[in-house]
């Protein structure tokens, strides 16, 4: 969604217009399927990262304009929805070797460099997944970052909902019910996007096995209990995310049983192309520009880039011009920190490559339990009650220490330098032994600091600038 657009108004033509380039090339994406068309490099990885920019007090700072205009790479931090919000981007690594080091020594140069310029502007940045300064009013389009897709974004799901307001309703804890004008609730979410490079041969595998790991993967790096001060989910971007954007599908309407945020809607079964043909066939368009350069797609990759799936197929090209296929994991938050991020990495990408290689794995966990693993693990984080394969059942916790072995075989198996597999999967053991996730550590300063936000954001800060992991905080 960070693509600039030409026009936040649309007219009926630019939808059909759009609806013809779209189909056409779906069409050519299925020859591309059809031809075993994609690169077969060796597995790649990079991520995204957003941030909230907060004034001295921990309160949202609207700075990311200023921010921004003192980058001196304008693809390393891009705006968010939000003008309090910013995005981090790091260069790709292929997954052997030290990539683990090199994410984390990228990640660590570039959010230095962002703290240099926020400082500059009497702010800081910070990474967690919902900031617990936020309120409600504060998400309003007067702090709507000045792109034009943003603000056609806004007018299009007010018009797929007929003028309708969101609907928040959120059972945690506490119970979180409100009506929001606009779409500007989503900007409240910051999340650490994993990019993972496929092949067309293991993409279909690749992709299943990155939605049963979301279970685990949204438990063991949760951090977001709070919004507007009520205790909700362990990880609550979850349900805020899917009720801020709150539009169906084509079949019922554009109230039907498909969202644009969701878990999906079922295993891939013969290849990814099933994925971006029922985007084209079952969402309604929400951004119909009028876009160049038919050979890379661009019309199918806006489509896609409005469909937010937790673990989303993307369609990207090398520098040769040759089309690749990645998918994006969408359900680890931002923070608490670069050593947490990096671990919550290297346990995904071990078990997709451990995982991925079991026998009949969609027969062995159907995509119902799948998805019910992730509600759960978002609702109640390591405690939660979970099913796995071949009906084994139980607590999360108990069995992310039994998965932990395959996620170091699994980094092996990529050539990952052992010490740093060790290392960062180490850190995911001490989590798994204290219990303390960043959702913990934020409820228990909650309770400590008797509900002051502004204190928990200043000691959460102080922690985090430390570099500590969370589970030593």
């Amino acid at each position: 969604m960070g693509q600039e657009i030409a026009s936040s108004h649309y007219y009926r033509e630019d939808f059909a217009r759009f609806a013809g380039a779209l189909q056409q090339e779906t069409e050519r994406l299925s020859e591309w399927f059809e031809g075993q068309s994609f690169s077969r490099s060796s597995p790649l990885a990079g991520f995204e990262l957003e941030a909230c920019l907060v004034d001295e007090n921990g309160i949202p700072a609207p700075l990311n304009e200023a921010f921004l205009a003192q980058v001196r790479d304008q693809a390393l931090f891009t705006p968010e929805l939000s003008r309090f919000n910013v995005e981090l981007n790091s260069a790709p690594v292929c997954l052997q070797g030290d990539a683990l080091a090199q994410l984390a020594s990228g990640m660590v140069d570039n959010w230095r460099y962002g703290q240099q310029i926020a400082q500059g502007l009497d702010a800081s940045l910070v990474m967690i997944g919902i900031l617990p300064t936020l309120e409600e009013g504060m998400l309003s389009l007067a702090n709507m970052s000045d792109m034009a897709r943003y603000r056609a974004l806004n007018e299009q799901v007010l018009r797929l909902r007929e003028g309708r307001p969101l609907q928040l309703d959120i059972l945690g804890e506490e119970h979180l019910k409100t009506t929001h004008s606009d779409v500007m609730l989503e900007a409240a979410t910051t999340s650490f996007q994993l990019h993972l490079q496929v092949t067309q041969d293991n993409a279909v595998r690749m992709y299943n096995t990155l939605q049963i790991l979301s279970a685990p993967l949204v438990a063991i790096s949760a951090n977001s209990p709070l919004l507007f001060n009520h205790r909700l989910w362990a990880e609550t971007r979850i349900p805020l995310f899917e009720q801020a954007v709150a539009i169906g599908g084509i079949a019922g309407g554009a109230h039907g049983p498909l969202r644009r945020v969701s878990f999906g809607s079922g295993y891939a079964r013969h290849s990814l192309l099933e994925v971006f043909v029922e985007n084209a066939q079952h969402f309604p368009l929400l951004l119909p520009e009028a876009l160049d350069g038919a050979d890379s797609l661009p019309h199918l990759r806006l489509h896609n880039g409005t469909i937010w799936r937790w673990n989303r197929p993307l369609l990207g090209f090398d520098e040769q011009g040759l089309p690749h296929l990645r998918i994006e994991h969408r359900v680890i938050p931002a923070g608490p920190t670069v050593e947490d991020s990096i671990a919550n990495a290297a346990l995904l990408f071990g078990l997709a490559y451990a995982l991925a290689e079991e026998p009949q794995l969609e027969q062995r966990l159907e995509f119902g339990r799948a998805r019910d693993n992730f509600y759960a693990a978002a609702r109640h984080g390591l405690q939660a009650q979970v099913s796995w394969l071949d009906g084994q059942r139980g607590r999360l916790s108990e069995l992310l220490c039994q998965l932990l072995p395959q996620a170091s075989q699994g980094l092996a198996r990529l050539g990952c330098d052992p010490a740093q597999s060790e290392h960062y999967l180490g850190i995911i053991a001490a989590r798994l032994q204290t219990g303390q996730t960043g959702s913990h550590w934020q409820r228990q300063a909650h309770a400590r600091y008797h509900g002051d936000n502004q204190a928990l954001v200043a000691a959460y800060l102080q922690r985090q600038e430390s570099g500590e992991p969370v589970h030593r905080w």
